[in-house]
């Protein structure tokens, strides 16, 4: 849940960072101190909650014992203003959570060292989270850890329709039935969040996505993303698809576990909220149902950022590496919840957490974030036209979203 809502408050990071850089800030140069005596470096992080924050410190403190060094973790009560404004101010911490919203920002403003080629078994890191992370051509920083998206459905009020698991949809035909047939007076079928971040899988089991590959074109008003998000209209207007607002829910999570909703599409951050807020409501997660063009995820991460200006630049790798170890990753994971972004630690996740399979499994296919330059400001105004779907025209939402994306594009960012 923090992934996804963290991308939604990166623009005010990226714009006091944009700010900084105009006064020198973000300079290619460091003085390092790597090559004398003991170091002490400064972590600062987004975290969930002490759970996060605890099992980084126990990360960060074996490190330390390991390397004689000393490492202070920070939990940001608001990471991107404050790491905003430590950038802007030139005195950066010397490692931190970098969300993938905010990366390229940050990245264009040269804030960011780039170390990734430095890693070992680089390539072991998924490959849409090495693209999402990546500048220039450059693999600047590691990924932490991975999200994808999938169905989770309250099996007490799947049982209570008459459905059976051999009715979980495998396709959106699939998806629209067994939705209007779990919609009740006090239940809806789907609740589903009015983000890009969520109703974006539609638009890639369609065929589409905002742009294309490489990032170097905008491709928001094809015809397949009009397919998707006319089918998301079509369930609204039926009323087997509510945001969590219009059933007085914050997110899709606490709508399934105040059994308002009898499905919704999270990211694998639901598991530890369903645990701890909601553990007497049971659920299965399943594979998301395919589209016209097959299947489709989405995929959230945050990287461990390095400070171009840090004067600790081989000490903070070295750092890095240990946490982005497979059996670290896999130590995050059972804690945190998360999963790794090791395609190898992946697969050990797996067996591990069989219930939590369909997350895992949508690795192999989930399509990353959209990471242009100053791009932050175009979904914002994409979230809001979403909100509005069930009483706007798709297409015109897309042509809006295809004009502002162009405008970025041909500004360069």
């Amino acid at each position: 849940m923090t992934l996804r809502r963290a991308a939604t408050a990166a623009a005010a990071g990226g714009a006091l960072l944009l700010a900084g850089c105009s006064s020198g800030f973000g300079s290619n140069t460091s003085e390092s101190q790597d090559g004398g005596g003991k170091q002490s470096l400064t972590v600062m992080i987004g975290s969930s909650g002490d759970n996060e924050t605890n099992a980084v410190k126990k990360a960060t403190a074996a490190w330390g014992r390991k390397t004689g060094n000393t490492v202070k973790v920070i939990a940001a009560q608001n990471l991107d203003q404050q790491l905003g404004q430590a950038l802007a101010g030139g005195k950066p911490p010397d490692v931190f959570y970098v969300g993938s919203g905010v990366f390229a920002n940050y990245a264009k403003g040269k804030s960011l060292y780039a170390y990734g080629d430095q890693l070992p078994d680089k390539d072991d890191f998924s490959s849409s989270l090495r693209t999402a992370f990546t500048y220039d051509k450059k693999f600047t920083c590691a990924p932490k850890d991975s999200s994808t998206l999938a169905l989770a459905v309250n099996t007490a009020l799947w049982k209570k329709a008459g459905l059976t698991p051999a009715d979980y949809p495998k396709s959106w035909d699939d998806l629209e039935k067994v939705a209007k047939k779990l919609t009740t007076k006090k239940v809806t079928g789907l609740v589903v969040d009015s983000s890009y971040n969520e109703l974006g899988a539609f638009l890639r089991q369609s065929g589409g996505w905002i742009t294309n590959a490489g990032q170097s074109a905008v491709t928001a008003d094809s015809p397949a993303n009009v397919t998707a998000l006319t089918f998301v209209k079509k369930m609204l207007t039926e009323g087997a698809l509510k945001f969590p607002k219009q059933v007085d829910t914050g997110w899709g999570g606490e709508a399934l576990g105040t059994q308002k909703a009898a499905m919704t599409i999270e990211g694998n951050w639901l598991t530890g909220a369903m645990s701890s807020d909601y553990p007497h409501v049971g659920y299965q997660v399943v594979p998301l149902p395919q589209g016209p063009a097959g299947k489709g995820t989405l995929s959230f991460s945050t990287c461990w950022g390095i400070a171009n200006k840090s004067a600790h630049h081989a000490a903070a790798v070295s750092l890095v590496k240990s946490l982005t170890t497979v059996d670290q990753q896999l130590s995050f994971s059972n804690s945190i919840g998360v999963l790794p972004s090791r395609d190898s630690a992946v697969a050990a996740f797996r067996k591990q957490h069989p219930g939590s399979a369909a997350f895992a499994d949508g690795t192999a296919y989930a399509q990353g974030p959209v990471t242009v330059p100053g791009f932050t400001k175009v979904l914002a105004q994409f979230d809001s036209d979403l909100s509005q779907l069930s009483s706007s025209d798709p297409k015109k939402i897309l042509s809006d979203l295809q004009t502002n994306g162009d405008q970025v594009l041909k500004n360069g960012g």
